[in-house]
């Protein structure tokens, strides 16, 4: 009767002059990301080893205009907010910031603020998985930039739900028509996406 969530925002902004903004980055690699975990958790269920709790993969609408659709459902849940164990929100994961020259690195951003163990479920399956480098500068309380804020976990982190915001940081075509396919690393996308399975995997699976 328990449920984890996986969430990614599927809408950009649109067309401004002319221009259509895909959001290649902005949230594409988000939406990808949760249609292969939703291909990955099937062929599990499939193959007779399915997770013990339920799994929501929901793609949410209206985040760039102040996180519309996961405050919807926050509000108007289909399975009770009582029984939701986390939400594992995907937005932006298939780019380079300034503050980084390798691909090799994920910015974890809310997950010891409402459950510790969240956090160390999180830390001990990329350990044990994916070995990339957990960077946590945009987890600190007083951070300028408030991503904790901004992205659709926050609507499940007011209710009290566990949540972690994977992201990789804002780079020179965000929210620009320049956010294009052609310069996503898709590499980096994948070693992220199976972070993010492997931790929704522990969680859906713990006593």
């Amino acid at each position: 009767k328990e449920i984890v969530i996986l969430t990614a925002h599927y809408d950009h902004l649109g067309i401004k002059n002319g221009e259509v903004y895909n959001g290649a980055d902005d949230d594409g690699t988000g939406t990808v990301a949760l249609l292969e975990l939703a291909e990955a958790f099937q062929k599990a269920k499939n193959d007779g080893n399915g997770p013990k709790r339920s799994i929501l993969i929901m793609p949410v609408s209206g985040e760039e205009k102040g996180l519309l659709g996961s405050k919807y459902y926050s509000e108007n849940p289909v399975f009770p907010i009582s029984n939701t164990i986390v939400d594992l929100n995907i937005d932006m994961i298939g780019r380079l910031d300034e503050n980084h020259t390798h691909p090799n690195y994920v910015y974890l951003i809310g997950a010891d603020k409402i459950s510790r163990e969240l956090h160390e479920v999180s830390e001990a399956a990329n350990k044990t998985y994916s070995n990339l480098e957990l960077d946590y500068t945009f987890n600190e309380e007083n951070d300028p930039n408030r991503f904790y804020y901004r992205s659709d976990h926050y609507n499940f982190a007011q209710k009290g739900i566990p949540v972690i915001f994977y992201f990789s940081g804002v780079h020179e075509d965000y929210h620009k028509a320049t956010d294009e396919i052609d310069k996503i690393m898709f590499d980096k996308v994948e070693k992220i996406t199976k972070l993010v399975f492997y931790t929704a995997w522990e969680v859906a699976n713990k006593p």
